[in-house]
């Protein structure tokens, strides 16, 4: 799964809802779109398979505050995005809201207005700064974040508080087995676990997400720096490296794992550690062997600090809407209101304080190690190019497969710089 869907990727992954309810909203995706505005005091909300159940507690009470009624229109992913450019070229939208992956903003930041007025000075503080920066479009923000997401640390807990695995461990490493805090951790506890059938941790080939965290952790910007291509860099030729370097300790056919297949991995109890995103802490499958098992740590640094590629999806109001006013009214009841998003089966937000209410309630230890990954000073999110996902598709991943069977790391990167450069000629 690529980083253009991080919804999709959830709903692939259990996060969002269950694959007859995703096959539900499919089958009605074709039907007709209603009419923006069509019911007085009604304003229609556009969201991907599964984006309706984050929102729904926001709706009902958004109903209760101003009146206003909310229909949903929910769509895949690949159709959302597709019916989004239809209207917006065409100028005339059947939407009040949409709900926008944080790629999509460079494609259409033309096509939303401006909603400064959220943001407050009060807003912004309680909004993860990478999130702000990415909400600010040519001096204007033009999306308030709904829910976001980071890749944390989840652990076996009973493997690293089993009494014979820390006298082992301490005897060949000279520590004591915890929680990783270093890289070097990391590799030394995945070699450790790497027996008897389990891995010590996974390498997932088929997603460019978690070595570009590691890019941003030795102090580089991800694959572009304004408009130079900076893919060949010495940050990145160092976090492909050691990425790399981690197949020994994974199962085989690393250029195949993706999110799912990591996530399997892990629930069934192949892999002694994985990173993540953090909503899959709460979404252990009772029946799962590592059920009630499981430990959370933020994200690991690199010389630039903890960083994280945030996964947040934004609320935008279309230039072309009729009803600006109220579509406002609701991107407002979504800010004061979104610890509601906590409540629903994805169990996201985008405040900070959200997230704190619930950090030390049982069943959502993620939050903290979540909240200090987002927090991280080198955390940022994806590239500001409409041609990010092409990138990602065409350069990135295709790039991580080629690297993790084998290939040679500076001539991939060499080659890749030649790829980019082209596709955004």
């Amino acid at each position: 799964m690529s980083t253009r869907n991080t919804i999709s990727r959830l709903v692939t992954l259990g996060g969002i809802c269950t694959a007859v309810a995703l096959a539900a909203t499919g089958c009605g995706a074709g039907g007709p779109a209603p009419t923006s505005g069509s019911a007085a005091g009604t304003i229609n909300v556009l969201v991907e398979a599964g984006g309706h159940a984050e929102l729904t507690g926001v709706a009902e009470q958004c109903k209760k505050d101003t009146g206003i009624d909310v229909n949903f229109v929910e769509l895949p992913y690949d159709g959302m995005f597709n019916r989004l450019s239809s209207e917006f070229s065409s100028g005339n939208v059947s939407f009040d809201v949409a709900a926008l992956d944080s790629v999509w903003l460079p494609s259409f930041k033309d096509a939303v207005q401006p909603i400064d007025e959220i943001f407050t000075d009060e807003a912004k503080k309680d909004i993860f700064p990478a999130l702000v920066k990415e909400a600010n479009v040519d001096g204007h923000f033009i999306g308030l974040p709904a829910w976001t997401n980071a890749e944390i640390i989840l652990y076996r807990k009973d493997l690293f508080e089993d009494a014979k695995n820390k006298a082992d461990f301490q005897a060949k490493y000279g520590y004591e087995l915890a929680a990783p805090t270093t890289w070097k951790q990391y590799q030394d506890i995945s070699e450790f676990f790497t027996k008897d059938g389990m891995y010590g941790t996974d390498v997932k080939g088929a997603v460019e997400t978690e070595w570009l965290a590691h890019v941003l952790q030795a102090g580089s910007p991800m694959v572009l720096d304004g408009d130079n291509v900076v893919i060949d860099n010495a940050a990145h030729k160092e976090a492909l490296d050691f990425y790399v370097s981690l197949t020994k300790s994974a199962p085989p056919g690393a250029a195949q794992v993706d999110w799912a297949a990591a996530q399997n991995l892990f629930n069934q109890g192949k892999t002694a550690m994985t990173r993540f995103w953090a909503h899959a802490y709460r979404q252990i499958p009772k029946d799962s062997p590592v059920a009630g098992k499981v430990g959370a740590a933020a994200m690991i640094g690199g010389s630039a600090g903890v960083a994280g590629v945030p996964g947040p999806w934004y609320l935008s109001v279309p230039k072309a809407t009729k009803n600006a006013d109220s579509a406002k009214k609701f991107i407002k009841c979504a800010y004061d209101h979104n610890g509601l998003g906590i409540e629903s089966s994805l169990g996201l937000a985008s405040r900070i304080s959200a997230f704190e209410k619930y950090q030390d309630q049982p069943g959502y230890e993620s939050f903290k190690p979540l909240i200090e990954t987002l927090n991280g000073k080198a955390t940022a999110t994806r590239p500001a190019t409409a041609k990010w996902q092409q990138i990602v598709d065409t350069v990135l991943v295709p790039l991580l497969q080629k690297a993790v069977a084998g290939g040679d790391s500076a001539t991939l990167l060499a080659e890749a710089k030649k790829q980019i450069q082209d596709l955004l000629k």
